[in-house]
């Protein structure tokens, strides 16, 4: 992901350090950011003058750039996007250091990224740091490299490689991209001293070769081939992203136009992104995923007044496949964790998978394991002394409170006790214990050592400490934390719900299964939601609607339709009777080859069973198309955050976007749902709400709610004024 850096200062200090060898330039900043940017004008004005006077003075006989505070660059300012630039050109100040007489040596440490690197393939030699980080992550923003990325990476490193970085985004290590190409030297030492060195080895030596601009481009024999795989393989992992698509294009021409040609295509391709909606999109997504961390609770509490307690030994209860995971990420940051299991058999089972799980892992990151750090305990009193206890067991309520009970009793005072659940309520089990205070949920997401999404669930009596400490543990091991309020299903789980119902009205209304996936694939998710369900396992939400009293015995009934006074779609009660669990049983909403298979492969048995429900039930099928299905799913789900932002269960529509792209797959080049909603227009979302429960009255997920109405009545302000509203009831904006 693209850093963002602030703007650097306009007072500059050129220090020219004489030795017996050489004269070498080192810019330094009086004041500024850690990260500086080349797309600050102070930065480009400053780097222009000092080449200007370098090469203007005989006794400099070289250059060495470098960055402040140990930070090479971490690229452009995004917050400065689309604002009128002043002071120097990048591309013709990057053009004037590769065609320097003088050699130019970039110093780089900590980070060189996006513009950074774009900067650094323009000096001449290149010495990194062994902790550095390299890469251009501009397509993560919707966005291509625009001062030559696209022109020079594959130049030096040949075409493959460059599409593989510039594609993805990707950071290297100093190590790979000295393998690589991208960097001539690595060292443990000061970079800007060996760079020093460096330049002072060069002196007076040809820079023709060293002038990537100039190199021819490595073309391979079957281009057309190698580019028409690239682009079907782009395409697909992109589902429906265009920056990724447009930076093969950007490449290509690299391939097949001279430089000065390849540079103009790069700055057309480039310009039709940046005016792009996706690029507003995951540019919007980027600030997102950091104002999350500056929490808020309607009690007042705040991330910035409210401070966590410093956690050291932490234990898991239940090491189902949830409690294993979220062991092996306490363990992978250092934690001490006690790992608690009461069936012995289990116990076994678990810490041979944890094992494994934590021996791959350190495999893959070239880390030591992380064996020390987990104690494995049969017996609920090992968390004695523990600083927080994560209870992980079934998602039970009688059992959580059970444990939540003995937890209180067994832990040393001011021990927080949280609870990973996906939906039950906090409150209820902080009334088992000695101090409700100290409970919060922590919902992870399965694979929970994957996964990088945290709900930190607060109740009415959670303490702001409590809050705090469960948010910043989430950081410390690799989590992006986003504090919710309390309800069922808290902010995911509880929009999931009318997602996934008119998904199966849809099919009592003649949709198929294949036909919903298809089209929310085609918006962007990595999985339709009937895939989805059998992926996850239909008995799972089987097991819950049975616990809600929803589930009836004789499902062929008017009453297996109606429940609550609401409609209700028995379809997949069914077919769990049917004993059709999804892949674990290899048979779902689609079949598979076998029990455990994961292609999922349309089933004739379905089609079947579907005409057979509606002709039971009355039910007329009819022709849904392409948009009924993505309006219906996604602005039910739509208007539930809506609800949720009404309730004050989420502080701001940032919190459920995040929530949504990184727990539920929501297309990150869409922004997140709440985005989104302001794309399309909340006049036309509630529109098209209105439209759909007049022709479904008994469906109240299709009933506007109430914020959307003041929001799309107050003029549809865009998404960041939408606090004042929710914070003010009776604002009128």
């Amino acid at each position: 992901m693209c850093r963002a850096s602030l703007p650097f200062s306009a007072t500059w200090k050129l220090y020219l350090e004489r030795n017996s060898r050489c004269n070498v330039f080192r810019r330094i900043g009086t004041a500024g950011s850690t990260w500086w940017s080349p797309q600050c004008a102070a930065v480009r004005q400053g780097i222009v003058d000092m080449m200007h006077r370098a090469l203007r003075e005989p006794e400099v006989k070289s250059v060495v750039i470098c960055g402040q505070d140990g930070k090479f660059c971490g690229g452009a300012d995004i917050r400065e996007f689309g604002a009128k630039m002043s002071g120097p050109p990048l591309v013709p100040m990057i053009h004037m250091i590769e065609a320097a007489a003088k050699p130019v040596v970039a110093a780089i440490e900590g980070v060189a990224l996006g513009g950074g690197l774009e900067l650094a393939l323009s000096c001449h030699y290149r010495i990194a740091h062994s902790k550095a980080r390299l890469g251009l992550p501009e397509v993560t923003l919707g966005l291509l490299p625009g001062a030559g990325g696209t022109q020079r990476l594959p130049r030096l490193i040949g075409v493959p490689a460059a599409l593989e970085l510039i594609t993805t985004g990707r950071h290297v290590t100093a190590a790979e991209a000295l393998q690589l190409g991208i960097v001539d030297e690595v060292t443990d030492q000061n970079a800007v001293d060996a760079a020093v060195k460096f330049a002072q080895s060069v002196e007076g030596k040809s820079l023709d070769a060293r002038r990537i601009g100039t190199f021819p481009c490595p073309r391979p024999p079957d281009l057309d081939a190698v580019f028409e795989k690239v682009m079907k393989e782009v395409r697909r992992s992109a589902r429906g992203a265009i920056a990724p698509v447009t930076c093969v294009q950007a490449v290509h021409a690299a391939v097949t136009l001279p430089y000065a040609k390849g540079m103009e295509r790069e700055r057309e391709l480039f310009s039709t992104l940046f005016t792009s909606g996706q690029a507003r999109a995951l540019q919007y997504y980027f600030f997102a995923q950091r104002a999350v961390s500056r929490w808020s609770t309607p009690s007042g509490a705040r991330w910035d007044t409210s401070k966590p307690r410093p956690v050291r030994k932490a234990a898991v209860i239940g090491l189902g496949t949830m409690g294993r995971g979220i062991s092996v990420s306490l363990a992978q940051a250092g934690f001490s964790v006690v790992a608690v299991e009461t069936q012995e058999k289990q116990l076994l089972e678990a810490k041979q998978a944890v094992s494994g799980m934590l021996e791959r892992d350190a495999k893959r990151r070239g880390a030591p394991l992380a064996h020390g750090n987990i104690k494995y305990s049969c017996s609920l009193k090992a968390a004695a002394d523990v600083d927080l206890v994560i209870e992980a067991v079934f998602e039970d309520m009688a059992l959580k409170k059970a444990i939540f009970r003995q937890l209180s009793a067994i832990c040393k005072p001011g021990t927080f006790l949280c609870s990973n659940t996906s939906a039950l309520d906090i409150d209820e089990l902080a009334s088992q214990t000695q101090s409700p205070e100290l409970v919060v949920g922590m919902h992870f997401f399965a694979p929970a050592h994957v996964m990088k999404l945290l709900e930190v669930v607060y109740g009415p009596r959670s303490s702001p400490e409590a809050v705090a400490t469960a948010m910043q543990m989430g950081k410390k091991i690799g989590k992006v934390s986003v504090a919710v309020g309390n309800c069922r299903g808290f902010v995911g789980n509880r929009m999931l719900k009318p997602y996934l119902e008119q998904a199966f009205f849809l099919l009592e209304e003649g949709a198929t299964p294949e036909q919903v996936d298809q089209v929310l694939e085609e918006f962007g998710f990595p999985m339709g939601v009937f895939k989805v369900s059998d992926l996850s396992g239909l008995d799972v939400g089987w097991k819950v609607r049975k616990a809600d009293g929803l589930v009836v015995p004789d499902s062929t009934g008017k009453s297996a339709r109606i429940q609550g006074g609401r409609r209700y779609s028995p379809l997949g009660d069914l077919l769990c009777e049917q004993g059709r669990f999804g892949q674990k049983t290899g048979r779902g909403w689609y079949q598979y080859d076998k029990p455990g298979g994961r292609v999922a492969k349309s089933d004739p048995w379905l089609h079947r069973f579907l005409e057979e429900y509606r002709a039971r039930h009355g039910l007329v099928a009819r022709r849904i198309d392409q948009q009924e299905v993505l309006e219906r799913c996604l602005y039910a789900l739509i208007n539930e955050g809506f609800q949720i932002l009404q309730d004050g269960i989420a502080a701001g529509p940032e919190d459920i976007d995040v929530i949504y792209v990184l727990g539920y797959g929501w297309p990150r080049h869409r922004g997140g749902p709440m985005f989104f909603a302001d794309m399309v227009g909340l006049d036309k979302v509630l529109d098209r709400l209105e439209r759909y429960h007049q022709l479904h009255p008994d469906v109240p997920g299709l009933k506007p709610c109430s914020l959307l109405r003041k929001l799309a009545a107050g003029g549809c302000p865009p998404i960041h004024r939408w606090r004042e509203v929710i914070q003010k009831p009776h604002s009128q904006l």
